[in-house]
């Protein structure tokens, strides 16, 4: 009689642990969380500290609450100055443009929206030019490997957008191309001289943004490793495999900073473990 309550005990542990789980992942799955970074650096002109930047990276066609309120409702909460789109915003799997455009039309009377493609948006073919017009219509600056100039009273920064590598190697996926695609790309979206801000889809090439004297890069792609373990990090990641380097969060590197968002939807694997979808804001300051 004692072992088997012994035995009924721990099949209850187990199960109790195992409904945790499911909670805990379904939770982390429909809800999506806020992450605040402050980033300080000298070179930013005095007219933009506390400056705020919210990001948005790969929604993939993602809906929380009716026409993305939730998204829409944070950002109306941190006003941002501006909000980043770091790509990946439908997805070339199940692609559905009137979520993206229904977002951008609400997001643009926040702040001024800009945005740069993702892999997805390259896979798209002939449909993207479809999204790209409806977003410019809508109010969004689209950047192509471009730059413009964001003003604060009498200072200025640049503001670069470059495309996606698949758009030029037909998703190749070769590393060192992908690099050279990239360098090549920031040189031609390169503005004034300054504190200048890209925005990419791609993580995994930080050492070239640093080689371009990126003050601030906002990434995304990696979506925080999908699998996040404790102590360890995130699982796998697009273009960087198992246990990737540039899951999330912020890393610094002989005065450049990139910030990678976990982004907010999913793609061909449909769950997230341990890794809420997030809306991230940067917060600048001068030291």
């Amino acid at each position: 009689m004692k072992r088997k309550a012994k035995k009924r005990r721990i099949w209850l542990g187990a199960l109790i642990v195992l409904a945790a789980l499911v909670l805990w992942t379904i939770w982390g799955n429909i809800t999506v969380q806020t992450t605040v970074y402050h980033v300080h650096d000298s070179q930013l002109p005095e007219g933009f500290e506390g400056y705020r930047i919210a990001q948005i990276s790969d929604l993939h066609n993602a809906e929380f609450g009716a026409d993305n309120q939730k998204l829409l409702s944070i950002l109306k909460k941190e006003q941002p100055d501006i909000i980043a789109m770091t790509g990946d915003l439908v997805d070339s799997n199940h692609t559905d443009i009137e979520i993206a455009t229904t977002f951008a039309r609400q997001a643009v009377e926040i702040a001024p929206c800009y945005y740069v493609t993702g892999n997805h948006e390259a896979w798209l073919g002939e449909t993207y030019e479809t999204l790209e017009k409806q977003l410019e219509a809508c109010g969004v600056m689209v950047l192509r490997n471009q730059s413009v100039t964001l003003h604060k009273g009498s200072d200025t920064v640049q503001l670069m957008g470059i495309d996606d590598p698949d758009f030029a190697e037909s998703g190749s996926g070769m590393f060192d191309l992908e690099m050279g695609i990239i360098s090549e790309e920031i040189k031609r979206a390169e503005g004034g001289d300054g504190y200048r801000i890209l925005l990419s889809h791609r993580p995994e090439v930080f050492s070239t943004y640093v080689d371009s004297d990126i003050s601030l890069a906002l990434c995304g792609h990696a979506h925080g490793g999908q699998f996040r373990l404790p102590f360890i990090g995130g699982l796998v990641a697009p273009n960087q495999g198992l246990f990737p380097q540039y899951d999330g969060g912020v890393y610094t590197q002989d005065g450049t900073t990139m910030i990678v968002s976990r982004g907010i939807g999913n793609s061909i694997i449909p769950v997230r473990f341990n890794n809420r979808p997030e809306v991230v804001i940067a917060v600048l300051h001068n030291l």
